[in-house]
């Protein structure tokens, strides 16, 4: 695998960051995160960099990395074997040549973190230290 384990464990802690957000349920709030409960933590808003801050570190892996990202999520969410790790990665390629963006679909993934995580144990792999 030539996408280190360090990049897809921040791309996972990032994703879960974002899959935690929900939409704006007080638009007016105005209040300060001690008088709310900080429930306001948990909205995203046009100020949330999150979801760019994960589009950026996809444009910034290599040709390698990418499609080994989103090979992951296809090994995790059990679409093809840890044994057909080759496979997952020549799908990912097809994928992305075929002009598919790689960050809108994997962003577009429900729990792509937990995807992830999950495909790097079956690769016998953790973001633990």
């Amino acid at each position: 695998m030539e996408i280190a384990v360090e990049k897809v464990c921040e791309f996972i802690l990032r994703a879960r960051a974002l899959d935690v957000k929900e939409g704006l349920t007080d638009p007016d709030s105005g209040s300060n995160p001690i008088d709310d409960g900080a429930r306001d933590v948990l909205v995203g808003g046009t100020d949330d960099a999150t979801e760019e801050e994960l589009r950026e570190m996809i444009a910034g892996l290599n040709d390698d990395e990418r499609p080994e990202l989103l090979a992951l999520v296809y090994i995790g969410r059990n679409d093809l074997e840890p044994e057909e790790w080759a496979d997952a990665v020549r799908l990912a390629r097809e994928r992305e040549a075929a002009g598919t963006s790689t960050a809108d679909y994997l962003l577009g993934i429900p729990n792509v973190g937990d995807l992830l995580d999950e495909g790097l144990a079956a690769l016998g792999l953790s973001c633990a230290p």
